[in-house]
């Protein structure tokens, strides 16, 4: 039995509530008013606590008095269900991990560049889809879009077969997976197309003795970055980011850490091209920081982009198709190794890992299969003759040894 009594300037609530006894203030001076929350009180002691007067009270009653009914009663607030996330969301957060890890130098911004570049086809696939919220967003949806992709993928003039479409694929992955870390997603949607950038039918592509010669004497204003290409085997970004301080006059040196895979590479400077850095720093006399590689037309930073373009223009004065700023890479890696250096050797100029060497590089010399053509050709081995003393060249899937 509750009861509404007025005490001092305010009207308490006291009685049994639940069997329990009670003595609570009203917070209200209107006698009229504290019997109609006395009301409300009752009836939802008598409807439990799934009433939907509770959130009533929460309203009307101060908090210390809607505490202890609640409490006694066993009411639970219930919190309306966030919104599921979006893939915008989701894009926001990844950005932001990005960017911190950009930072603290743990990430490439170029790296970045590329995710992003993968990041709008699929906003915008998503968008002719209609669709928005991580939830909605399944394997059969992004199998749709591999399909989607490819075809946008193939309406390029350089998209070589849509092998790109695995890099696409692994970053999207990369993206998803940041998803479940943050508890947006219980599971990961996409399923990978294979490695990025793997492909056991093509390698190594370097120019013939014929094609560098052609490419020596085209090259004309783009002659010290055709001579840095050729003898260093530098990445594009690398070609274009190197500058005066990381070369070593005395030691005749590149030192340098790689742009891809943060490696320190040293590369002795060939005689040709010490020449051409030495004639082009007197002709400047430039600052450590600035960069070597300036566009010959305008005198401004070459970027990574102008470089493929002037490296294709060159291979088109000079009858050479596909002139591509890596096969220089190519050719250098596979020279050196046609020259008698080990995997080690160009591994660590190249600043890549060996296995990448054995892989990329070595079946593409022919003089390695040469060398290997002789040991296979030459005298001895197990077919050697009986006479010399050996049981083997008589070993037959029948034969049994003796003691």
């Amino acid at each position: 039995m509750l009861n509404v009594k007025h005490r001092g300037r305010v009207y308490r609530l006291e009685g049994k509530f639940l069997g329990v006894r009670v003595r609570l203030s009203l917070g209200t001076r209107d006698g009229a008013h504290a019997e109609q929350v006395k009301r409300r009180i009752q009836s939802a002691e008598r409807e439990g606590n799934t009433s939907d007067l509770w959130p009533e009270l929460q309203r009307l009653l101060p908090g210390a008095a809607f505490a202890k009914l609640s409490g006694i009663a066993g009411y639970v607030e219930k919190t309306a269900a966030p919104p599921p996330a979006t893939w915008q969301d989701l894009f926001r957060s990844f950005e932001t991990e990005c960017l911190q890890r950009i930072a603290i130098g743990k990430f490439r911004s170029t790296t970045w560049a590329r995710y992003q570049q993968t990041c709008k086809p699929f906003a915008q696939f998503l968008g002719e889809s209609g669709v928005s919220e991580l939830p909605q967003i399944a394997k059969p949806l992004i199998e749709k879009f591999k399909v989607w992709r490819m075809q946008q993928i193939l309406k390029r003039k350089s998209s070589r077969g849509g092998r790109c479409l695995a890099l696409d694929v692994a970053i999207l992955h990369r993206i998803f997976a940041h998803a479940i870390d943050c508890e947006l997603i219980p599971k990961n949607p996409v399923r990978l197309e294979g490695r990025p950038g793997h492909n056991p039918e093509a390698g190594a592509q370097p120019f013939s003795a014929r094609e560098l010669e052609k490419l020596r004497e085209a090259a004309g204003l783009d002659r010290l970055l055709f001579l840095l290409l050729r003898h260093t085997g530098l990445r594009g970004s690398d070609a274009v980011s190197l500058c005066w301080r990381e070369i070593d006059w005395e030691g005749r040196e590149i030192n340098r850490v790689t742009q891809k895979r943060l490696k320190r590479v040293i590369v002795p400077i060939h005689s040709e091209l010490l020449f051409a850095l030495a004639a082009e720093f007197q002709k400047r006399r430039p600052k450590g920081e600035e960069r070597i590689l300036l566009n010959p037309g305008t005198g401004k930073i070459l970027t990574r982009p102008r470089l493929y373009h002037r490296m294709l223009a060159l291979g088109q004065r000079a009858g050479v198709p596909s002139a591509r700023p890596h096969r220089f890479r190519d050719t250098f890696a596979v020279d050196l190794l046609a020259k008698g250096a080990s995997p080690y050797d160009v591994a660590k100029l190249l600043g890549d890992t060996i296995a990448t060497v054995e892989t990329h590089y070595a079946p593409f010399v022919r003089e390695l299969r040469e060398r290997a053509r002789r040991f296979m050709e030459s005298d001895g081995g197990l077919e050697m003759a009986a006479g010399n003393g050996t049981v083997l060249a008589h070993l037959t899937p029948n034969a049994k040894l003796t003691n």
